[in-house]
């Protein structure tokens, strides 16, 4: 077996998350000797179907700090590159038929800063305040949220929502990126200031004075040495603890997405990302309904199913983005398989993530029976705990550090995550809410009831 060296950091995972950590490890420790691993390619597994959206709305302030840090150090590196990641502050819009909206005012106010401005109301037809978002670039300074609470307002700023929609949450400090291009800006960077990549699978992991790393590539099995390692490896998290005896309290959710050509034009081009935040029941035909009932693996689309239906526009061209993340059954990722084979993919996602989003959007519903060909249908792996907050710190004491559970916020959260990483790794100043993301947490039980009582803010 061939030794291929030693390092000073590995960092296990090429996606997004284990990049932004090389990428602070490299440009804000000036680490000279890191090494990312992966069998594939980079950006190429999870972090490819990533929906490329960011918000610094959560049901937490840890989280919503978090994310803001992000969203930061985002603006720096589209400040920095002319913008390469193509960051757009569109905003998010929260979408509901509810009239009585108390519990999310007081979730808003309870996870924004107090300050004069950040929650504005709109209950007059005029919203002379209310600034049109839907041309921001990322360079805006508009943040908080505007809540619009009258229809005629909604009807003139959201034309293409159903006339159902009684209030509309638009979160301000929110958009989209490209989460390949911020990657690939990252790779570059950090090439000429000495991190390589080792593409391999690795095997089994070994603590001594240092750890040893065997990893199978082309050329059969070698051998790295490393003075730390950084487990960034998405869905395979668990699989790597465990090589160093750890149960990580993580699970995989496999979520899909479709994206086709809006031939019909129904979403406008600069529509914001738009959710339905209403739980649903989807429409079918008395023949359809009663064909779906007898169907124990398809009944339960006849019955009320949680809201969080996206749509948002895609590229420069005329396509859109739908998704749902309605599933909540884990699965087991396979390294030798297609993400297209896990076993919640369901080949009927296009039609129920149509008919649902038509509820938001009526000028879908001709897509429903009529689904462009020119069309992808795709999914990816929520890697998450149960509270839905990522794991970043220290995995023992012996120099093993995690960047991982990073559910479906993990291209928004990159950057924040990986500076995370690095700070734990090198020792550096940690950020305030450093040790409710980390595996401390579960030490404290006043934070984990507290926890337990929150929404987990998947949408």
């Amino acid at each position: 077996m061939k030794k291929i060296g030693h390092v000073e950091i590995a960092v296990i995972g090429a996606g997004i998350i284990g990049i932004a950590t090389a990428y602070y490890l490299c440009k804000k420790y000036r680490h000279k000797s890191v090494v990312l691993i992966d069998s594939r390619d980079t950006m190429s597994y999870t972090s490819a179907q990533s929906g490329d959206n960011y918000r610094n709305w959560w049901p937490s302030d840890v989280m919503t700090q978090f994310t803001n840090r992000s969203i930061d150090l985002m603006r720096e590196i589209a400040d920095q590159s002319s913008n390469v990641l193509k960051m757009k502050q569109s905003g998010y819009v929260l979408a509901t038929r509810r009239e009585d909206i108390g519990d999310l005012l007081e979730s808003l106010n309870a996870n924004y800063d107090k300050s004069y401005g950040l929650i504005r109301v709109h209950h007059d037809s005029f919203g002379k305040d209310y600034l049109n978002p839907l041309a921001q670039d990322w360079a805006s300074t508009i943040n908080g949220v505007d809540v619009i609470s009258n229809k005629l307002l909604i009807n003139r700023v959201f034309p293409q929502f159903s006339s159902e929609i009684e209030n509309v949450l638009h979160i301000r400090n929110a958009g989209d990126i490209s989460g390949q291009q911020m990657g690939e800006y990252m790779l570059q960077q950090i090439k000429p200031l000495g991190c390589s990549r080792i593409r391999g699978h690795v095997q089994s992991i070994e603590r001594d004075a240092a750890y040893t790393l065997e990893i199978r590539n082309a050329d059969g099995l070698v051998l790295l040495s490393a003075d730390k390692i950084v487990n960034a490896a998405g869905p395979y998290v668990t699989d790597i603890a465990s090589m160093l005896g750890i149960d990580l309290p993580i699970e995989n959710v496999f979520q899909q997405k479709i994206a086709f050509e809006d031939h019909l034009s129904v979403v406008p081009r600069d529509q914001p990302f738009s959710i339905d935040i209403d739980q649903t029941t989807l429409s079918w035909s008395d023949e359809e309904r009663a064909a779906l009932t007898q169907d124990q693996n398809l009944n339960w689309l006849t019955k009320p199913i949680d809201g969080g239906i996206h749509c948002r526009p895609e590229g420069a061209g005329k396509w859109i983005k739908l998704g749902w993340a309605y599933n909540r059954q884990a699965s087991i990722p396979d390294n030798n398989k297609q993400l297209i084979e896990d076993p919640h993919y369901n080949p009927y996602f296009p039609e129920i993530v149509i008919r649902g989003a038509a509820k938001l959007n009526p000028s879908l519903e001709p897509y429903i029976t009529a689904l462009p060909t020119t069309r992808a249908h795709y999914g990816g792996y929520y890697t998450m705990t149960e509270e839905n907050w990522p794991l970043i710190g220290p995995l023992d004491q012996s120099g093993a550090f995690i960047a991982g559970a990073m559910s479906g916020f993990g291209s928004m959260s990159a950057c924040a995550a990986g500076s995370l990483c690095a700070d734990w790794v090198c020792q550096g100043e940690l950020p305030e809410y450093a040790q409710a993301l980390s595996l401390a947490r579960y030490q404290d039980k006043e934070l984990l009831a507290q926890l337990q009582q929150q929404n987990t803010g998947i949408l």
